[in-house]
């Protein structure tokens, strides 16, 4: 039998066992190392505020139960196959599966990880990929100053991109000054979103609230434009669009995993894509955005604190052994 994490009303959670039969051809048997919890989206499940109009968007790829409740959720899974392909036996994976001990998956679905990316910093992968479509979307270019607003793991993890381009000015953005730190581990600048240097030839919006983009906006240069990689869920963003938007004529677009940015769309498939994110975690300097690791059984008492605003936590690490 599996154990699995399964949200079952507001706040709350609980785990479940489940059978887990022997791998088909074409299947392959994995044992969970670890998972990684992404607190945008999985803070909404678990508080119930998946608005029903974005129940088909917002599910996972294999997530068990329906929105809103009882729901099984995550993409972030580091695991080690244990049986369906001899010559894959013992070898590490990435999976968009939920928070489960162990569990069988199409071979085609498990991306097998690189001999240099330490399984336990694989649990950014989602988180990564997530940054490198926004960076697509948005086209950064050498020497341009960059501004990211909000210093959760989606807006580091872009910023650290973003900062890899020769001769960008990059600074991370958030209203806790101890993200400084974080972001001088990632080798870019930091400042208060309202003391940050102006004049930006791109702004990514990534804090997912309506202050942060009217803050976005404050820092647009003329003819700039702004990444929209918030997602608000039931809830609204209001936002002034009068005055420096008009006048300095701003390009405010949107990002979403969901789709391959049209840039790549014609060359690349989703699993290149995810292949390519695993490949950049090479660098140490992102362990700096994994908080130390829970055990998977303390999730239904620890979830609460890990998901409630302010909690300091970017990506919760899950060991399972």
């Amino acid at each position: 039998m599996a154990r699995a994490l399964w949200h079952v009303a507001p706040g709350r959670s609980e785990i479940r066992d489940e059978s887990v039969g022997d791998p088909r051809a074409g299947e392959l048997r994995l044992r969970t190392l670890h998972s990684g919890i992404s607190r945008g989206s999985e803070a909404l499940v678990f508080s119930g505020r998946v608005p029903p109009e974005e129940y088909e968007r917002m599910k996972a790829p294999f997530m068990g139960g329906t929105f809103t409740f009882p729901v099984k959720y995550g993409y972030s899974n580091v695991s080690r196959v244990e049986a369906g392909d001899a010559a894959l036996a013992g070898r590490s994976v990435f999976s968009l599966f939920p928070h489960q001990s162990h569990f069988v998956l199409p071979a085609e679905a498990a991306i097998l990880l690189p001999a240099h990316i330490p399984p336990q910093r694989a649990v950014l992968a989602a988180n990564m990929e997530t940054a490198l479509n926004a960076v697509w979307d948005a086209q950064p270019g050498p020497a341009d100053r960059i501004a990211v607003i909000g210093a959760g793991v989606v807006g580091c993890l872009i910023a650290w991109l973003c900062g890899r381009i020769p001769g960008t000015q990059v600074t991370l953005c958030d209203i806790d000054p101890a993200r400084a730190k974080i972001a001088k581990a990632l080798g870019v600048d930091f400042a208060a979103p309202t003391e940050a240097e102006r004049d930006c030839d791109l702004v990514v919006h990534a804090s997912g609230t309506p202050q942060g983009l009217s803050a976005a906006i404050a820092l647009a240069g003329n003819e700039a434009t702004i990444l929209e990689l918030s997602w608000y869920g039931s809830g609204e963003a209001p936002v002034s669009l009068c005055g420096p938007f008009h006048s300095r004529r701003l390009r405010l677009i949107s990002s979403q995993v969901g789709q391959v940015a049209p840039s790549h769309r014609p060359r690349w498939t989703h699993r290149r894509r995810l292949e390519a994110a695993i490949s950049l975690l090479s660098d140490p300097a992102l362990d700096v955005l994994i908080a130390p690791a829970i055990r998977f059984e303390e999730l239904p008492q620890r979830l609460p604190d890990i998901l409630k605003a302010g909690s300091g936590i970017l990506c919760q690490r899950v060991d399972y052994s």
